[in-house]
């Protein structure tokens, strides 16, 4: 597997992850109507004006199969909510449902995340649904559970789960995958 920092010519490709991703991950979830409403040509656009900024606040990094197909992703940058203690954000990050359990969830993130400490976030957090199935990922990462809050996706009343790490290098593995380095063969995560 591949990762590498995510080019304007992705949008299309990590729009499909995205949307894949919401509705395998979130099925029975989040409301059936809202997840058959989320589509490529919707977020083509969304993710190649987040790819396009000339001066990136944020980052966001693809994991490649062997074939050159994107298989995952993962973004970040600065903390969004006004968090007095963490610096920086996982915004999200998704793999294909075939490609989960097989540690490059963890490679992905600590890419992202050796980019978000050299870039001055040297404390993280993200926010994940509470009944998404793989919210245990960040636990096992060792993320703290901080706050709880309520939110609404497609009409119903949802709650988002925030977890930290105030020394975000904790995430970063040994060798890094580096930008435009092969990530090494799928380990057990």
């Amino acid at each position: 597997m591949m990762i590498r920092a995510a080019q304007p010519t992705d949008a299309a490709a990590i729009a499909k992850v995205h949307v894949d991703s919401w509705r395998t991950t979130y099925k029975g979830i989040v409301p059936d109507d809202f997840l058959a409403t989320l589509s490529y040509e919707q977020r083509t656009p969304w993710w190649h004006n987040i790819l396009s900024q000339s001066a990136p606040t944020s980052f966001v990094y693809v994991a490649e199969d062997p074939s050159g197909q994107v298989i995952g992703f993962a973004s970040g940058g600065p903390e969004r909510g006004g968090d007095p203690d963490y610096t920086g954000e996982v915004y999200a990050i998704y793999l294909l449902a075939a490609c989960q359990r097989h540690g490059l969830g963890r490679h992905l993130t600590s890419t992202l995340v050796q980019r978000l400490v050299q870039a001055g976030m040297p404390s993280l957090l993200l926010w994940v649904l509470a009944a998404n199935p793989c919210r245990g990922f960040y636990e096992a990462l060792g993320g703290q559970r901080l706050y709880d809050k309520h939110v609404f996706i497609g009409g119903a009343p949802l709650v988002e789960v925030a977890y930290g790490w105030r020394d975000a290098r904790v995430l970063i593995t040994e060798p890094p995958a580096k930008t435009g380095e092969a990530a090494g063969p799928p380990t057990t995560a």
